[in-house]
């Protein structure tokens, strides 16, 4: 509990889909796990199981780098935009490059959603607009019984 004057936060489920498809990708999901289990006033509450699928609207040089994949679901009381710059930041971290779009990555953080919170601007739009057509996306939400 806060102390008077201190504004409380509500905590809210969010959902992130995770993606490599440079090796170690088994370790850069590892590392994105644990730094975003790590954010403040954030905590895990699953993980599906990983999952290996072709690239989605890679270039045709890059079509041969499979991806790993995995869904968390996390709670966080972070406003939205403060835990999609840190989950940036964490791309970051673990060496993200983006020099090609949709090209190879070290590791792919995207924000599908943040509990029942709308919003549109340059920087984030929620919930994700292109999720519900992504099997990697879908089939591990399906495993931890969430729907979008």
């Amino acid at each position: 509990m806060g102390t008077e004057g201190e504004e409380t936060r509500e905590s809210r489920e969010v959902i992130v889909s995770l993606g490599s498809n440079i090796a170690p990708r088994e370790e850069y999901l590892a590392s994105a796990r644990l730094l975003l289990s790590e954010l403040p006033e954030t905590r895990m509450v699953a993980a599906s199981r990983v999952i290996e699928t072709k690239g989605v609207d890679v270039p045709e040089e890059f079509c041969d780098r499979d991806f790993l994949n995995q869904i968390l679901i996390l709670e966080s009381s972070l406003p939205p935009l403060e835990f999609s710059r840190r989950m940036h930041a964490i791309e970051d971290r673990l060496g993200r490059v983006r020099t090609v779009k949709n090209g190879p990555r070290t590791i792919d953080i995207d924000l599908i959603k943040f509990g029942e919170v709308r919003m549109e601007s340059e920087e984030l739009t929620l919930p994700h607009p292109r999720a519900k057509d992504r099997d990697f996306v879908m089939r591990p939400l399906r495993e931890l019984g969430k729907i979008l």
